[in-house]
C-alpha cells in the first residue's frame, strides 16, 4: 500500500526518498571511516543489535541512514541475511578474553583485582564548549602502569564455584549443529536459555534498559548486584576443514553477571553478553535474565514480554507502519461513528429536537 493519492503519485514517493538522501549529502569512504573512528560506541551498538560484527559496514549503515539507529540496524541485518554461514567459532571462555575492564560490585577483592579500564563512571559530565570557540580538545595521555595487570583474567564465577557459592557448572559439550540460531529460527516460548541470551544480545539497548530498570526499581523479583562486568576482546577461533584451529581475528565484547537471589544454597546468576562495549545494556539484560525464573506471566520480567518488546527491528517496524495509509480501517471507524450518531438522532424525542433548535 502506498500514498498513491499524494500529488504526483509514485514520482512524489521517489522524490521523497531523494529529498531525504539529498539532506545527507555525498557519502564516501572517508565519511564512513570518520564515523567508524570517532563514534566507536555507537558503531558497537549497531553491530550488537544487528548481530553482525563489522565496524566498517556498521559505520556505513549509520552514514546511509543519517544516524537513525533503528534504520541502521535494519539495513545491516538485511545485508547479513545475504551472506553465507562459513563456520561456527569455538565457544569463548571468560578467562581467555583479553580484558581491558573488569569490576565487581559484589566483592572488593577478586582474583586478578579490579580493573577500571576505559570508563566515564568517575568523571564530571562537563560539556567542552571551548571546542566550539576554536579550542581543540586533546585528551591527556594515559600513564603507563608500573605493574600492568595480565591481559587475561580468571572467571569470578569459577572462583565462586570453588568457594561453594555458585552451583557447579554444566560443562557438557554441545555439537555445533545443535546450537540454536535465533537469526535463522523463530523465537518460541517457553524459550531455551540459549535463545533467550541470543535475543538479549541483539535487543534494542533502550528497551532493555527500560525493562531492566523497572525490575531494579521493584517491579521484578530480584534486585541485582553486579557480580562481574567485563569489557575485552575475544579471539574468534574456527576450525579449518583440514582440522586445524586458528584465530580469524578478534571482536570487542561486553559481558555482565549479576546476582542477588539464593536458591538451593547457591547464588543465582543472571548473565548477558553482546558485541561491542555496551555496559548499560548487558547489566540491564543480565537483570532480566536473573528475573526470568518464576516471573509472573504478563509482568515486565516475563520472558515473553521483554523479549518481544526489545526486538528493535520488529518494534520499530510495527511503530513506523502506522505512518502508512490506513484509509480503509479508519473509514470503518468513521462509519461506526456516523451510524451511532444517526441512531442517537433517530431515537431523540420531539421535545429533545425542539430544545436543540436555535432561538429566534
Amino acid at each position: 500500500m502506498a500514498y498513491v493519492a499524494t500529488r504526483g503519485g509514485e514520482k512524489a514517493i521517489e522524490q521523497a526518498e531523494r529529498l531525504f538522501r539529498q539532506d545527507l549529502g555525498t557519502i564516501d569512504a572517508s565519511r564512513v571511516e570518520t564515523i567508524r573512528r570517532t563514534m566507536p560506541y555507537l558503531v558497537d551498538r549497531v553491530m550488537g543489535e544487528a548481530s553482525l560484527y563489522d565496524e566498517e559496514l556498521a559505520a556505513l549503515a549509520l552514514a546511509q541512514t543519517g544516524g537513525e539507529l533503528s534504520e541502521a540496524v535494519l539495513v545491516l541485518r538485511a545485508w547479513r541475511t545475504t551472506q553465507p554461514r562459513l563456520a561456527i567459532a569455538r565457544p569463548v571462555q571468560q578467562h581467555e578474553i583479553l580484558t581491558q575492564r573488569r569490576i565487581s560490585a559484589a566483592f572488593k577483592d577478586i582474583p586478578g583485582g579490579q580493573l577500571l579500564g576505559p570508563t566515564l563512571d568517575y568523571s564530571h559530565r562537563v560539556l567542552a564548549t571551548d571546542v566550539l570557540e576554536g579550542e581543540p580538545y586533546t585528551p591527556p595521555a594515559v600513564e603507563a602502569a608500573a605493574d600492568p595487570a595480565p591481559a587475561r583474567q580468571p572467571s569470578l564465577a569459577d572462583w565462586q564455584r570453588q568457594q561453594g557459592l555458585v552451583a557447579p557448572a554444566n560443562r557438557a559439550e554441545v555439537a555445533p549443529e545443535d546450537i540454536p540460531d535465533l537469526t535463522r529460527e523463530p523465537l518460541l516460548f517457553p524459550t531455551s536459555r540459549a535463545h533467550r541470551l541470543q535475543s538479549l544480545a541483539r535487543a534494542e539497548t533502550g528497551g532493555v534498559l527500560t525493562l531492566g530498570y523497572s525490575a531494579m526499581r521493584g517491579y521484578g523479583n530480584a534486585h541485582p548486584t553486579v557480580n562481574e562486568l567485563r569489557l575485552g576482546e575475544a579471539e574468534v577461533v574456527v576450525r579449518h576443514p583440514r582440522g586445524t584451529e586458528f584465530s580469524a581475528g578478534r571482536v570487542r565484547v561486553s559481558q555482565a553477571e549479576v546476582t542477588s537471589k539464593e536458591k538451593g544454597g547457591y547464588l543465582e546468576l543472571g548473565f548477558a553478553a553482546t558485541f561491542g562495549w555496551n555496559e548499560v545494556k548487558v547489566i540491564a539484560a543480565a537483570t532480566l535474565d536473573l528475573n526470568s525464573a518464576e516471573a509472573p506471566v504478563g509482568s515486565a520480567v516475563h520472558e515473553e514480554f521483554y523479549l518481544y518488546h526489545t526486538e528493535s527491528v520488529e518494534a520499530s517496524g510495527f511503530c513506523i507502519h502506522f505512518k502508512l495509509p490506513h484509509y480503509v480501517t479508519f473509514q470503518s471507524v468513521l462509519d461506526a461513528m456516523r451510524d451511532a450518531k444517526a441512531k442517537s438522532a433517530g431515537s431523540a424525542t420531539p421535545e429533545d429536537t425542539r430544545q436543540t433548535e436555535p432561538a429566534e
